[in-house]
């Protein structure tokens, strides 16, 4: 499962192929749309969640308050089945399911950070990280990226910066998944279901608040 990005996601894997998923656009409902999707992918495949013997969840980078519904659902779900949870990239999934419709390497992936600025990482394959992720202004890594395809949103939103934009805009969990799967059979470790925040809340307690006390 996914929501570090608008898009909440969700997908169930037997370690060969998906075999449901399900994706729904929404950057203000993560937590009222996640479960319904949960539901819906379990009983697409007809089974049920205490058959889940692995828990894949993207921790970002993205914004707090998405990225954190699926993480605590995650671990929820991970509490009480007793069942690992493994942490994966959000820009990871993105790149993978961009190699997996045919783009070669090297490109750069993007998604929208808010403030201005994108969640990016370049990439030297689908399944190869060069660098990132990181957080920055469009303008400021233009340069860089430059003569690159980059993949995801982020490109979507800033044409000027990143004119050859590519999809898929956003991650599903489907390619989370597979990607897992390949990297567990691998014997490769996955991250821990730890946020990739990058910088500080946008909601923060105010300084030099007048403290009103009772009489």
């Amino acid at each position: 499962m996914d929501t570090a990005t608008p898009a909440v996601t969700a997908a169930l894997h037997d370690g060969t192929s998906v075999l449901a998923s399900s994706g729904q656009v929404d950057a203000r409902r993560h937590g009222e749309l996640l479960l319904p999707a949960v539901d819906r992918v379990l009983a697409e495949a007809g089974t049920t969640l205490d058959a889940v013997t692995d828990v894949v969840v993207g921790v970002g980078p993205g914004p707090y308050t998405g990225l954190r519904v699926g993480l605590v659902t995650a671990a929820t779900f991970g509490s009480a089945l007793s069942v690992p949870v493994h942490g994966l990239c959000t820009l990871d999934g993105l790149a993978y399911a961009a190699g997996a419709e045919g783009l070669e390497g090297p490109f750069a992936v993007a998604t929208d950070a808010r403030r201005k600025e994108v969640y990016w990482a370049r990439y030297e394959d689908g399944r190869t990280r060069t660098g990132g992720p990181a957080v920055d202004r469009p303008a400021d890594i233009a340069a860089a990226l430059a003569g690159l395809p980059v993949v995801g949103a982020g490109a979507v939103l800033y044409p000027d910066a990143f004119p050859d934009a590519r999809g898929p805009e956003h991650v599903a969990a489907g390619a989370l998944a597979a990607l897992a799967a390949e990297r567990l059979v691998a014997g490769q470790e996955l991250l821990p279901p730890q946020p990739l925040y990058l910088r500080r809340p946008d909601a923060q307690v105010p300084k030099n608040y007048k403290v009103v006390t009772p009489q």
